[in-house]
């Protein structure tokens, strides 16, 4: 027995030695990659460097890597220990959560745009004790209590943050996790809000094609640029607010007011007047623009299948990228109708929660792009998944987003982990301090010449907060910063959905 455990330990000794210097002979070999060379640095045991590692025995080696192993990259023993939030002054109030571990590294993650924090923090008691790493198990325990659009709020940020301390404890980016990347670059449409004059439009789109690079702009046409305008609209007065406008996100308290009704059923009508007129605001547009770049349209207004079949053949000529929830998404067979009746791609999804909903869209390719918004859709994931689903049928994928760097960042490796993909929306070009809130891991450009830059070996999401920054642009609504959330500790509900 004594000689076979000599036997065992020479063994060791023989093949560690071996291994070192083929391992040291790979790193200084000039055609090894340097990423494949930093791994190998990095993965010697413990850290240990290979010089130090040829003059140990194998019973040193193992005596000295284990008293220097660091506990905090011990996925296997993660355990969630907390929740806590700041809501920023991002979109009107929108929340990043920051769920902590017994091993000192947490993860961030975002709740959709000024949605209510508590969709999170509700789920917090369910979570708690949990390995994060466990990421699907967890997204299962808890998806019950998402719902479309900002109702999945609390759901998607959690599964964020979770993939962000998941490629922290692993040490890998979250695209890698998600099966790895098509792409090292993400292409970004940028939102161009509505001016009052051409002139004020031409300056939005020139600092966004000339000073920033952008490559893919989106514009509204909405019915509010008809107003004021005699016979462009029937039956608006109906429904205008008090301020004389037709709101499309109307009073959230009224249930009846315009921005609360669903497109069918406000029996609004734009007239040939009001379809010359936003012929006439879409071709300024694309006279400033050209022909190069694709010029995507959302928010016309809250009508019916029949006047945005009218609307979209007077603005087909123009060759637009999309044309975006023309109605309520649920609505797939007037979608259907609508795709087949014009030339313009149509799209919509960025309130469908989960892949169930996204496939009868999919299926009768009532759609030609889905638009899903990850921090709705259901999380990194759940949107792969989703976009996956949609290659299979030939349908393509662009993504919404209109949140802080937290979200955009999570978009950027969902998108490069995704074949399909065609470009990602930034919603938030013209706030100059909105990059700021965070600093990239390893100081990597976030936004470059119209594109996101993927990291390729910042872990998790790769970022991290910059505090000094983001105490500056907190939502007057809450001015707490990670303050203690003790209060939704306790699980107060036996939550199976079945008997």
């Amino acid at each position: 027995m004594k000689n076979t455990l000599k036997q065992i330990i020479t063994n060791h000794k023989n093949e560690e030695k071996a291994y070192s210097v083929a391992r040291k002979a790979e790193i200084e070999n000039p055609k090894t990659g340097d990423d494949r060379r930093n791994f190998l640095k990095k993965t010697a045991l413990g850290g240990l460097g290979l010089s130090s590692l040829m003059g140990y025995s194998f019973e040193d080696n193992i005596a000295h890597t284990t008293s220097k192993i660091n506990r905090s990259s011990a996925p296997s023993e993660l355990k969630i220990t907390d929740m806590r939030y700041v809501v920023t002054n991002v979109m009107g109030g929108t929340p990043i959560i920051k769920i902590e571990t017994n091993q000192g590294i947490h993860g961030l993650g975002e709740v959709r745009d000024a949605a209510d924090v508590r969709y999170a923090l509700f789920l917090k008691s369910r979570i708690l004790g949990r390995n994060p790493c466990n990421v699907e198990k967890i997204f299962k325990i808890i998806k019950q209590f998402g719902g479309p659009s900002r109702q999945a709020g609390g759901v998607c940020g959690v599964e964020m943050a979770l993939w962000d301390l998941c490629g922290k404890a692993y040490n890998v980016p979250a695209w890698q996790l998600l099966g790895g990347r098509y792409r090292d670059k993400v292409r970004l449409y940028a939102d161009t809000p509505e001016a009052d004059s051409p002139e004020e439009q031409k300056r939005l789109i020139d600092f966004r094609v000339n000073d920033q690079g952008y490559t893919w702009l989106k514009m509204d046409v909405s019915i509010g640029e008809l107003k004021g305008k005699k016979d462009t609209v029937v039956n608006g007065k109906f429904w205008k607010d008090k301020n004389g406008n037709l709101a499309q996100w109307g009073d959230q308290r009224n249930f009846m007011s315009y921005g609360n009704t669903m497109h069918p059923f406000t029996q609004i009508q734009i007239t040939d007047k009001g379809l010359e007129e936003l012929q006439r605001v879409v071709e300024d547009v694309r006279n400033m623009v050209g022909y190069d770049i694709p010029i995507s349209t959302d928010h016309y207004g809250h009508f019916d299948l029949n006047n945005n079949i009218r609307m979209a053949r007077a603005l087909d000529k123009y060759r637009l990228a999309w044309f975006e929830d023309m109605v309520p998404w649920q609505y797939t067979e007037q979608w259907k109708t609508i795709t087949d009746s014009i030339e313009t791609p149509t799209t919509t999804g960025e309130d469908i929660y989960l892949l169930k909903d996204f496939k009868p869209l999919i299926h009768q390719r009532a759609v030609d792009i889905i638009h899903p918004d990850l921090a709705s859709s259901g999380g990194l994931l759940e949107t792969k998944r989703i976009a996956d689903y949609a290659e299979e049928f030939g349908v393509a994928m662009a993504m919404h987003q209109a949140g802080t760097p937290v979200s955009f960042m999570a978009n950027v490796h969902c998108a490069a982990a995704t074949q399909n993909f065609l470009a990602l929306e930034h919603h938030s070009v013209d706030l100059p301090w909105w990059e700021g809130l965070v600093k990239t891991v390893g100081g990597f450009k976030m936004i470059d010449k119209g594109f996101a830059t993927v990291p390729l070996t910042a872990p998790g999401l790769g970022i991290e907060l910059n505090e000094e920054v983001l105490k500056k642009h907190i939502h007057p609504k809450d001015k707490s910063y990670f303050k203690s959330t003790k209060e939704w500790d306790e699980l107060r509900s036996h939550d199976r959905t079945y008997s």
